[in-house]
């Protein structure tokens, strides 16, 4: 008989695990939300409205939420939303509370560790190993799911009977997920797919047009595919939800704070100004650096990514990059 997950916590009290929170709610679930800021906490319990990152959404009654993670020690499973660079400090944190033994963890954050190069679930096999994981991933801003519009997502994991306990517990009418055992692949294309929106975003404002656009995203799916097969996921994997779902969705519009951070840079803002502006995490500008290395490390051509590394993190100038990557010698497809 397939496991229920009754009491689910989210750590993490940005949009997405606010959002998160509300597909709880829809699903029955008992719902604690774990949040740094006290204001956000106070908010959410008095105001039913998390006005810091989804203002003007009405939440749910039954969702509480608390600034004591070691309260989060009840829970049936616990959802990871933070962001990626804060997974590591969050798993410790974790591996040192009352009550939360073995019980599953399902990352929610994109990203790969900018100083290891790390996928996330490397770093939950390092800090908490005897902990059951899972990836969700795929097509989702937090906004339309928080609406309960409809959403499709990827959960990735290597337990089948995990996955299926998670899917009951977790899905609904307007929130479909779809099981693989593929736990590289979903994350892969979730990470890289921020980086190749940094990159359209470059495009769209200095007013390349469309046909760039479409140019980008279809080359930087090759590369997305060139790093996930390297590192051994499968290609149907990367051109599911969480690969080219994710990629196409953030790519097309500006709710997506790494192409609208790109837009931004073509536009000629400098990336210190536009993020000091942001409260959310974009996490295109920590990516890039991670997977340029691991692209060296197997040896995988990226020349898209490579170069918004350098626009991002190496002070290459925009029209140079941009130029250089133009000048590339022409080949088959």
């Amino acid at each position: 008989m397939t496991q229920l997950f009754n009491h689910i916590g989210i750590i993490g009290g940005g949009a997405w695990g606010t959002a998160l929170a509300m597909v709880l709610r829809r699903a029955g679930r008992d719902t604690l939300l774990w949040a740094r800021e006290a204001e956000i906490v106070a908010s959410i319990n008095t105001r039913r409205e998390n006005s810091l990152f989804l203002q003007g959404v009405a939440l749910d009654p039954g969702i509480k939420a608390t600034d004591n993670l070691a309260a989060l020690g009840s829970c049936d499973a616990l959802l990871l939303a933070v962001p990626a660079q804060h997974t590591r400090e969050i798993a410790k944190r974790i591996a040192g509370m009352a009550g939360i033994h073995a019980k599953p963890i399902i990352l929610c954050a994109k990203g790969i560790e900018q100083k290891t190069a790390k996928l996330l679930s490397e770093i939950i096999a390092e800090e908490l190993p005897d902990h059951p994981l899972a990836i969700l991933s795929g097509p989702s801003f937090a906004i339309e799911v928080a609406h309960d519009k409809p959403t499709a997502l990827t959960l990735a994991t290597k337990d089948k009977a995990l996955g299926e306990s998670l899917v009951k517990s977790i899905a609904a009418r307007h929130f479909r997920l779809y099981l693989t055992d593929d736990v590289t692949g979903a994350q892969i294309g979730g990470a890289v797919k921020n980086v190749l929106a940094v990159a359209c975003g470059i495009t769209a404002g200095c007013r390349m047009g469309e046909n760039a656009r479409a140019a980008l995203i279809t080359r930087g799916l090759a590369e997305l595919v060139r790093l996930g097969s390297a590192m051994g996921a499968r290609v149907e994997t990367l051109m599911g939800l969480s690969g080219l779902g994710d990629l196409v969705l953030t790519c097309s519009s500006l709710q997506s704070r790494n192409m609208s951070l790109g837009m931004a840079l073509g536009e000629g803002t400098i990336l210190s100004d536009i993020l000091a502006k942001r409260t959310s995490v974009t996490e295109g500008v920590f990516t890039a650096a991670s997977a340029k290395l691991l692209a060296n490390k197997h040896k995988v051509d990226m020349p898209i990514v490579n170069a918004v590394d350098a626009v991002l993190n190496r002070g290459a100038a925009l029209e140079d990059t941009i130029e250089a990557l133009l000048a590339r010698p022409l080949r088959a497809e």
